[in-house]
């Protein structure tokens, strides 16, 4: 009989594992979350589409196959969770990761208590459950959503430690659940030691494949394949003897392994997080396929009405009320704020956790507890995915949330300048430097830093030069800065590229390449020049960006055409003058009587406040 299972078995991991495939390419080709394709698919092949898997089709190798799996996808995440990352988000990303997660526990588990009426231990479960977004969710709806640095950063970060985080409160708190008449003491010293042991276990096994990795002589020939499987291994066995040793125990060792070989100096470190998460995209789809092919629509309509109000208060209550909190203050505009409360789709760690504690709540013969779970993890996985991640593209849009990026290389105080002016206009910074310290320091005034070489294509890539409307080389290295201007050109479809020339005779050397340059020396000359031909310009040219500002428009509100400037200015505001006006190339100070035609450009100085009000006037769209 077992080897009949067994054989049976084999066509169904061989198709789920070759849908999952499909579902991914089918991602990357419409630009959506693979979540849905995974989902979509898993529906049709189980028991409410197709019945080629059915609940008893794994037999009792469900729960081994998931908490394998769970044990893979955490150690990715917690891998990731580097410490450069962690300084790299913005300080707000603190909160969201704590106070958020804190509102997403007790916010959801207040929900499912009222509207479900289960008990309060129940309740927290799900709750802990759900605090989870996760990158597997998040990182595909920003590669179709390229919002600003800080948004994005906010959210993956807040991915990757909410898994972890998710799935060790799951833990606390199914003990709870499976515990009759748990005390406080019992509850917390339980708690204590399976975290303990997993912890230890975690570290033991971090350290033996540390010194594997950095001290043995792996093969001469085959080191990168020996050190991504060694790694590999090394997830499976904290997993499994932290289990060994303490029920639960196997997601802290993982989480812990992933985290400290995350953070410590290993060779081939590439290669391993290339392989690992080529093994979590392969693992995530078998994982999310066979969960949902195993749902069953009568567990999400016995949630009835009350299934509903659970979904509508995760997604329109306790998710924007945790980011509101997490992101006050004027690091994010409201905006921003509104639509990181639009995207908090749940993901594969509350789905395959919820399936595993709901296997085991089965074999102690609480069914209810079991369906109740695993029905409304699911139910808000599907709604918010669907909901969320299908209309994040529209939800962006409509919130003006996806800025074209300015790419500054160099982080010197020229870079540092020019990028605390833009980024006061509201545009969205991107800074490229390769050296450390200054990296450092860049970060530490808040700015938006990416490591790496800027004459670099595949760097330049990274940072976002695709989505760049304006790339600015302004090192103190003129080839670097002329190669950075070249590649910008050929291999980008910037609006303009600048680069800056150190030394004066380099200016017509760049000029004759096409490369829009800046003489460092004259600039600083003409600088001087009106310090003392016209000071009171020089010194209001200095705040400019700051109480000031100077912005260059073009017309495109139908209304404009045809008026005269006299006319428009009875409609601007106070604190702002129309100084030039652009037409067929050509710029010219315009008296009261010049009409305006459709595609003139209009240069506005004046107050910063009353420079943007005029903008929006003219040009609704910027």
């Amino acid at each position: 009989m077992a080897a009949e299972g067994g054989t049976q078995l084999v066509p169904i991991v061989a198709a789920i594992i070759g849908l999952g495939v499909g579902a991914q390419v089918l991602a990357d080709r419409f630009q959506v979350p693979s979540v849905l394709f995974l989902i979509l698919a898993g529906i049709i092949i189980g028991p409410e589409g197709l019945q080629i898997i059915t609940p008893e089709a794994f037999g009792g190798a469900l729960s081994a196959i998931v908490g394998l799996s769970v044990a893979i996808i955490v150690f990715e995440g917690a891998f990731h969770l580097t410490t450069d990352k962690l300084r790299e988000a913005p300080r707000e990303t603190v909160k969201l990761v704590t106070l958020g997660a804190v509102v997403a526990l007790v916010g959801t588990a207040v929900a499912v208590r009222l509207a479900l009426g289960v008990a309060w231990d129940v309740a927290m479960l799900v709750g802990s459950l759900l605090v989870a977004t996760g990158p597997t969710v998040i990182t595909p709806i920003l590669e179709v959503v390229p919002a600003r640095d800080r948004v994005e950063i906010a959210l993956e970060t807040e991915g990757v430690v909410n898994d972890v985080t998710a799935a060790i409160l799951a833990v606390v708190t199914f003990e709870v659940v499976v515990l009759e008449n748990p005390t406080v003491n019992e509850v917390v010293g339980d708690f204590a030691r399976r975290l303990g042991i997993g912890v230890l276990a975690g570290l033991v096994v971090a350290g033996i494949v540390w010194y594997l990795l950095r001290y043995v002589d792996l093969s001469p020939t085959n080191a990168p394949q020996n050190a991504r499987l060694i790694t590999l291994a090394g997830a499976l066995v904290a997993f499994g003897s932290a289990n060994t040793l303490a029920a639960e125990a196997g997601i802290a060792a993982v989480a812990t392994a992933g985290i400290v070989l995350g953070n410590v100096d290993i060779p081939y470190k590439e290669d391993i997080e290339a392989f690992k998460g080529d093994i979590t995209l392969l693992v995530l789809s078998f994982v999310f396929i066979a969960l949902a092919a195993l749902l069953q629509f009568e567990n999400l309509l016995a949630l009835g009405l009350g299934g509903l109000v659970v979904v509508v208060a995760v997604a329109l209550v306790v998710r924007p009320l945790g980011v509101l909190l997490s992101t006050t203050g004027d690091r994010y505009t409201l905006n921003e704020r509104i639509f990181m409360s639009a995207v908090g789709p749940r993901g594969i760690i509350p789905a395959s956790v919820a399936t595993l504690f709901a296997v085991q709540l089965q074999n102690q013969g609480l069914n209810e507890t079991a369906n109740v779970l695993v029905g409304t993890v699911f139910l808000v996985i599907l709604a918010t995915v669907v909901f969320e991640g299908g209309f994040a593209r529209h939800i962006a849009e409509y919130l003006d949330v996806i800025p074209m990026r300015v790419i500054i290389v160099g982080g010197g105080k020229v870079g540092r300048s020019l990028a605390e002016r833009l980024e006061d206009r509201g545009e969205n910074v991107v800074i490229i430097e390769r050296d450390q310290e200054m990296v450092q320091l860049a970060r530490s005034e808040d700015f938006t830093v990416h490591h790496g070489d800027g004459t670099d294509t595949e760097v330049l890539r990274s940072a976002g030069a695709n989505n760049a409307k304006i790339v600015v080389a302004a090192t103190g290295d003129d080839d670097a800065n002329l190669l950075v201007a070249q590649l910008s050109n050929s291999k980008f479809d910037a609006e303009t590229v600048i680069a800056r020339a150190n030394n004066p005779d380099n200016v017509d050397a760049f000029e004759d390449l096409g490369v829009k340059t800046i003489d460092a020396s004259s600039a600083t000359a003409w600088a001087i020049d009106n310090v003392i031909e016209r000071p009171a310009l020089s010194d209001w040219m200095t705040e400019l960006g700051r109480s000031g500002d100077v912005q260059e428009i073009e017309v495109t509100a139908d209304d404009l055409v045809g008026k005269t400037i006299s006319e428009l200015d009875d409609e601007l505001p106070n604190g702002v003058l129309i100084a030039l006006v652009g037409r067929n190339g050509e710029s010219e100070v315009p008296n009261e009587d010049f009409t305006l035609q459709h595609g003139d450009h209009i240069t506005f100085l004046g107050r910063k406040e009353s420079v943007h009000q005029a903008i929006n006037r003219c040009h609704p769209t910027t």
